[in-house]
């Protein structure tokens, strides 16, 4: 069967960086091939009795974060007392990379950037936590969403495991829908026009505010990210790239361009995009009353609030094709990853560490409901402990729902989705008017990249 995942940058929050980061990726496949490839024994336990400490580098930075991951690494000490855990917050890929190198680097390690897991598996530079995951017997299938092992896996090698996630919705300006006379978020891309032409406003000539920005250079609207909701198909069973092949692919960019000359043309929306502040600001876009509709992930609630944002707002799935409406609800799923070194001398303990911060029911709910992100388990997605807010709701029913899909794993990173990106820039500007041809040269620079690496 066709692989049909869609891929997405990784990484949510303020300190966290969503552009597409192919720095681990590259040197994994480059500097890390020569990285430990053994897998430790099947038995995964540690004798209760011999003291053990394991090192821990993840890349959270906010306070309240490095707060909360400590008190579960105390929780995880509770009840290993045998095992230490010393936990190094704030670590960048690069520096991830560079320890994953070494014999005296990191037991465990945590990473934003789904984009490497590939290189990771393949490499060995992190082992393949399927034996341990029998030893223990934990059928992966059953405990783990499947979208998201989709994106810890390469091959069939889980070098990693999920540990919390992401998904993508839509928020709007309650008032502005209220004002415009709609009632109701759209369900379809045709609706999702006619509301985002309803909901722009002009004033002296610029905007006040636009509906939606549609722009690929705008936050969260990179094409690989929003292109999930029309259920693309990127390689065939062979391998190759299939982009120019599918009618999904063709129908998206077709919509993007249709969408930016009903809302006035790129060089006018490129000119008013050009005045909003950061994304990560208290001027985002929607915060300040820009934009009525934006795409974005769940961290943008507890965000708001922090901003003192005055916007009255709602959250609802993102819209889906007209020809695809039973798969409403749906999103793109990413999230952060967890794994062992290749190098670790102490994997046995390393992997009980794993196993309580990825499968333990508590530890997940406690540490997703304080960051506002998204258990990664079943039984955790179904615990009665998640946090109550409607609108965070909305991203876990999102997380749950059975179209959603996740990134590809692929041998050179995010590759790929780099290819696709500089296309969508010149398709949205007008530079790039032969959609099929340009389509078609995507795939092949997909094809030889993917073919490079692999050979290598």
């Amino acid at each position: 069967m066709a692989t049909t995942n869609t891929p997405s940058p990784a990484g949510p929050a303020r300190h966290r960086s969503r552009g597409i980061r192919l720095g681990i990726a590259a040197l994994a496949v480059g500097t890390l091939v020569t990285a430990c490839t053994a897998t430790p024994p099947p038995s995964a336990t540690v004798a209760s009795d011999t003291p053990v400490t394991i090192t821990f580098w993840h890349g959270w930075t906010l306070p309240q974060d490095v707060a909360t991951i400590q008190q579960n690494i105390d929780a995880f000490e509770k009840l290993h007392p045998n095992i230490t855990v010393v936990a190094t917050s704030n670590v960048d890929d690069d520096k991830m990379t560079q320890g994953l190198r070494t014999s005296n680097g990191p037991d465990v390690v945590s990473s934003f950037t789904t984009d490497s897991v590939g290189g990771l598996c393949s490499s060995g530079a992190l082992v393949d936590l399927n034996p341990m995951l029998a030893a223990d017997n934990i059928d992966k299938a059953a405990t783990f969403i499947p979208a998201r092992l989709a994106y810890t896996q390469y091959k069939g090698v889980q070098c990693t495991l999920p540990l919390l996630g992401d998904a993508f919705a839509l928020y709007y300006n309650t008032d502005m829908f209220t004002a415009a006379g709609i009632s109701s978020p759209p369900k379809t891309w045709s609706e999702f026009t006619a509301d985002a032409v309803k909901l722009t406003k002009m004033n002296n000539g610029s905007y006040d505010p636009v509906g939606f920005m549609p722009l690929f250079e705008n936050y969260m609207s990179t094409p690989n990210q929003w292109m999930a909701q029309w259920s693309p198909t990127y390689l065939d069973d062979a391998g190759k790239s299939v982009l120019a092949k599918d009618p999904n692919v063709s129908a998206f960019f077709q919509y993007t361009r249709t969408l930016v000359d009903a809302l006035g043309g790129y060089a006018a929306l490129d000119k008013y995009r050009a005045t909003f502040g950061d994304e990560w600001s208290d001027q985002n876009a929607f915060e300040v009353g820009k934009v009525a509709m934006q795409m974005d992930g769940e961290w943008r609630i507890p965000i708001i609030k922090a901003d003192g944002s005055n916007v009255n707002y709602a959250v609802a799935p993102l819209p889906v094709p007209d020809n695809q409406a039973d798969t409403y609800g749906k999103s793109d799923l990413t999230g952060t990853m967890i794994g062992i070194s290749g190098k670790s001398a102490h994997q046995a303990a390393a992997w009980e560490f794993v196993k309580f911060l990825t499968t333990d029911t508590q530890a997940l709910v406690s540490f997703g409901n304080q960051i506002y992100n998204l258990p990664s388990t079943n039984a955790a997605l179904a615990s009665p402990d998640l946090v109550s807010d409607p609108n965070f709701k909305v991203f876990l029913d999102i997380g749950a729902n059975q179209y959603s899909v996740a990134s590809l794993a692929s041998c050179n990173g995010g590759n790929y989705m780099e290819v696709l990106n500089r296309f969508a820039a010149g398709w949205e500007s007008g530079a790039i008017n032969d959609l099929a041809g340009g389509l078609a040269d995507v795939d092949q620079q997909i094809d030889v990249a993917n073919s490079q690496c692999s050979a290598g």
